[in-house]
């Protein structure tokens, strides 16, 4: 963060300490959004990266920060976020959650558009600070199965008929590797023959979007296999290319061994799981819970959640679909005996549900968050209002080589 005059201007590709020359790319009302275009004096913590698109693609913005500073800037940002806006410290600091940095990502939106200028279709992900598709060859974050291959998903787009109605391809890598196209317009058959023939080549599903995320078909127009990922030895989730799941596998399952430990759940305990999504707590949880409810607005992902629970034999859990944004105050499940809670929100955090949470028989809350500042609002009311104390909170370094920050929260009641 820099100043220029009364305005502070936000400059990527910058570190705290160093002299840069850059330029204004966007200008607010109260700062501006600037690149930096050389380095005039460098920070110590400053490496070179990784990756030979880092500069221009926006899906790294930290790869020039050492990793271990990387760590450290996360969790300066969430500390600095709970004195600010939630004014509160935890009582103690988790250790950081880290692990693979490289190949980690199993689930990403590849953007595509066919640049008549260039002559050919760029995927990818946007331009740092930019509207367009960066021009890449390969991404060493996505899975190693995937992230060689943008080069080559260039050059098939480009030689489609449809090159121009394929807005995106999402990636979902599991046991298996699938690709889902979205096409705004049907497919000829060339088309469908060449992706057949990538897929082959490459050891890839491939898998047609004709319209919403209910439109999923595989080539032969059947319905697309069902993906599975691995929580532990003995359990794990099934669920649809397009479900929502962490993106990062191995941060995913010590993010849960951590969230079981840090709410100590007995069997005598009732737990209550809100934004349960797929059962990914729900379920390691009910292994050592008298009994767990899961709570999801996500109809798909409950019918997947219930599933699961049915597949892996566990019969002490039980759902139901509810737009968590709404007063729920009312259900049934809201007005149960629950000895443990766990939040799990999006972005927006989980303020509209402390309205109607639990009483006082919680006496353990864990808050998964991927917004620090969300998590520090929330945090003054559980504090403030709902007699809970902070009493620790860390970073899991789900997203390595970005600005995003994970973290988990423990409150215990007073």
């Amino acid at each position: 963060i820099a100043r220029a005059g009364q305005k502070a201007v936000f400059v990527s590709g910058a570190l705290p300490g160093e002299r840069v020359l850059a330029h204004v790319v966007k200008r607010h009302r109260q700062y501006d959004d600037a690149v930096a275009d050389e380095i005039l004096e460098a920070s110590p913590d400053r490496i070179q990266p990784h990756c030979a698109h880092a500069q221009i693609c926006s899906g790294c913005s930290l790869q020039h920060l050492s990793p271990q500073q990387q760590i450290e800037f996360k969790q300066k940002h969430l500390i600095d976020n709970l004195e600010r806006i939630g004014k509160v410290s935890p009582q103690r600091l988790l250790a950081p959650l880290q692990r693979d940095i490289w190949g980690y990502r199993r689930k990403a939106r590849l953007s595509v558009r066919h640049v008549d200028k260039k002559g050919k279709a760029l995927v990818g992900f946007r331009e740092a600070n930019g509207r367009y598709v960066a021009e890449l060859q390969s991404c060493p974050v996505l899975d190693v199965r995937v992230g060689p291959l943008l080069g080559a998903l260039s050059a098939l787009v480009t030689e489609m008929d449809a090159r121009a109605s394929i807005p995106q391809i999402e990636v979902a890598a599991a046991e298996r590797a699938v690709l889902v196209f979205r096409h705004l317009h049907p497919l000829s058959a060339g088309d469908r023959s060449r992706l057949r023939q990538f897929g082959l080549d490459h050891g890839l599903d491939i898998v047609l979007q004709p319209a919403g995320n209910d439109s999923l078909v595989d080539l032969d127009g059947a319905a697309p296999a069902v993906l599975s990922y691995a929580i532990d030895d003995t359990l794990s989730l099934e669920y649809l290319p397009l479900d929502f799941v962490q993106v990062n596998d191995s941060i995913n399952r010590a993010m849960i061994v951590q969230a079981l430990d840090l709410l100590a759940v007995g069997p005598n305990d009732r737990v209550l799981d809100l934004y349960c999504g797929l059962g990914n707590f729900t379920l390691p949880l009910a292994r050592r819970a008298a009994s767990v409810f899961g709570v999801e607005g996500d109809a798909g992902l409950i019918e997947r959640a219930r599933a699961n629970a049915s597949r892996c034999g566990i019969a002490n859990v039980d759902y139901a679909v509810a737009d968590l944004s709404l007063d729920h105050s009312d259900a049934a499940w809201a007005q149960g005996d629950y000895t443990r809670l766990l939040l799990d929100p999006p972005r927006a955090g989980a303020e509209a549900v402390f309205d109607y949470l639990p009483g006082s028989g919680v006496e353990r809350l864990v808050y998964v968050s991927c917004h620090p500042g969300t998590l520090a609002r929330d945090t003054a009311v559980l504090v403030q209002r709902k007699g809970f104390d902070l009493v620790a909170a860390g970073v899991m370094d789900m997203f390595p080589h970005t600005a995003h920050v994970e973290s988990m929260a423990l409150f215990v009641r007073r």
